[in-house]
């Protein structure tokens, strides 16, 4: 047989291979395994909580309660609609939230025992966690149509005048709305006071009525010293009157009390008296024109209009029962110098808790802020379960922020919440910086004082939305019901 050579070292090769598999088999000696390597654990990411937010439902199921969901601030996408906040933007600085303390507000609070209207006072206008912090009053120059009667500080007689105001007296606020104005201010000193008439002693006006009538231009002078004395003596009294308004709604003189006064009769009786008498007199108290409804803004830019008024006026405030809010951006874009608040707006009676919320969250929070108002006050702070008192003729269907009901007993009804989802959260001093609108998301921002970010969110549509809060490049998605209100907080 002939070998082929080539063939010959193949079997050769194979051959070794096979005896050195075979040896390597047969070995005593062993291979170390290779080491276990532990699997990877990946520890868990740790949302923390950066934003708390207080919730309130039209359905008043959740009534400014604090939520307890985590929302971390990060940067995943999602389509969802953004309300960025941008606190480098940065517009009006904020006076306060508030009620008007009425003579009937303070009639019903002081009916209360001493342990309940304590703890209500502290709940209303202190700081601590179950205060709502409120910031702002406003309170009546005598009387308003929610005192169970009409009265100024200088009733006369028929047919007497008292030209030295010797007869003026707080008398009949003493035991009322002064008394309760110091529990007050022992709570917060800093709280914000304006001061409105509804009418002039009737000796000054033109009628011999509460109801309606005209100041006599014989006596603007001695009306201006009756805001100088008012002033001075609820400063005697520990009170600082920070505003006033010349008059209540003075286009409506059929409330009881009332009194009409037009824009040019404003324009003259602050231009050549009350500025002037509070100048000599050494007073600070701001001067606020029109305080009235927002159909009308052609009003208090009549006065501004005047060049011998308008170093006297520091602002111009607006109620809402007519007109639309924007109306306080059409006078402080002509005015940007001058200041504008919104200083009343009622809850009613056959009002509905739902709509209430949605409409004055929209319009007297949101919307009075994100128009440039410093303020933004509800009316009436507590009657009772009758809607009393008022005056013969005044409002039968003005509900309080609070019905006291007994001694001991008391309601929070909606302009509670309506002012509370602010007031609790934006102190005075506050800075109103920039946030975008989106739909049915009406909302309004702010800064405090202590560096914290606050927004305010309305849901007007029907359904639920859900959304981020975008700041600083980063955001939080977060949902709100619709007709609910939710106030977000954070560093």
């Amino acid at each position: 047989m002939k070998l082929n050579f080539k063939n010959t070292i193949k079997v050769l090769f194979l051959a070794i291979a096979v005896f050195a598999q075979a040896k390597c088999s047969s070995s005593s000696d062993t291979v170390d395994p290779p080491p276990v390597v532990p699997p990877v654990v990946v520890p868990p990411v740790v949302v923390t909580n950066d934003v708390d937010f207080w919730l309130t439902k039209g359905n008043q199921s959740v009534l400014l309660a604090k939520q307890t969901g985590t929302l971390g601030f990060g940067t995943t996408t999602n389509t969802y609609t953004n309300i960025e906040v941008n606190a480098s933007q940065k517009y009006q600085t904020v006076d306060g939230f508030g009620y008007t303390l009425t003579g009937g507000s303070a009639d019903v609070i002081n009916q209360l025992n001493a342990s309940k209207k304590s703890a209500l006072l502290q709940e209303l206008f202190g700081t601590g966690e179950n205060s709502i912090g409120i910031s702002y009053l406003r309170i009546s120059i005598g009387a308003s149509d929610l005192n169970a009667a009409p009265f100024t500080y200088n009733d006369l007689a028929t047919g007497d005048t008292d030209l030295t105001l010797a007869k003026f007296s707080l008398d009949k606020d003493r035991a009322g709305v002064i008394a309760l104005l110091k529990e007050i201010l022992a709570i917060n000193p800093k709280i914000l006071i304006l001061a409105t008439p509804w009418s002039a002693p009737l000796w000054m006006k033109d009628k011999d009525s509460f109801i309606g009538g005209r100041l006599q231009t014989q006596y603007y002078d001695v009306y201006a010293k009756y805001f100088v004395k008012y002033i001075q003596q609820m400063k005697a009294e520990g009170i600082t009157i920070d505003a006033i308004t010349p008059q209540n709604e003075p286009l409506h003189d059929g409330n009881n009390p009332s009194m009409y006064m037009s824009a040019l009769e404003q324009t003259n009786f602050i231009k050549n008296n009350l500025g002037p008498v509070f100048k000599a007199a050494g007073i600070t108290t701001k001067i606020i024109a029109y305080d009235h409804n927002c159909d009308n803004p052609n009003y208090p830019k009549a006065i501004l209009a005047d060049a011998d008024a308008f170093p006297y006026v520091d602002g111009s405030a607006f109620h809402l029962y007519a007109g639309d809010i924007s109306a306080l951006s059409n006078v402080y874009n002509s005015y940007p110098t001058k200041n504008v608040y919104f200083t009343e707006q009622w809850t009613s009676s056959a009002g509905e808790f739902a709509g209430d919320l949605k409409w004055h969250v929209r319009n007297v929070i949101i919307g009075s802020m994100r128009n440039y108002s410093k303020n933004a006050l509800e009316w009436n702070l507590a009657n009772n379960g009758a809607f009393e008192p008022h005056t013969a003729g005044g409002c039968n269907m003005c509900k309080g922020a609070l019905t006291v009901t007994t001694s001991d007993t008391f309601q929070r009804n909606v302009a509670y919440y309506i002012i509370a989802h602010a007031s609790k959260f934006v102190p005075a001093g506050s800075i109103r910086i920039d946030s975008n609108s989106s739909g049915n998301l009406q909302n309004v921002a702010f800064i405090t004082p202590s560096g914290s970010k606050v927004l305010i969110v309305e849901n007007d549509g029907t359904a639920n939305e859900i959304f981020n809060i975008k700041f600083n490049g980063k955001w939080v998605t977060t949902s709100l019901d619709g007709g609910s209100v939710a106030t977000y907080t954070w560093k």
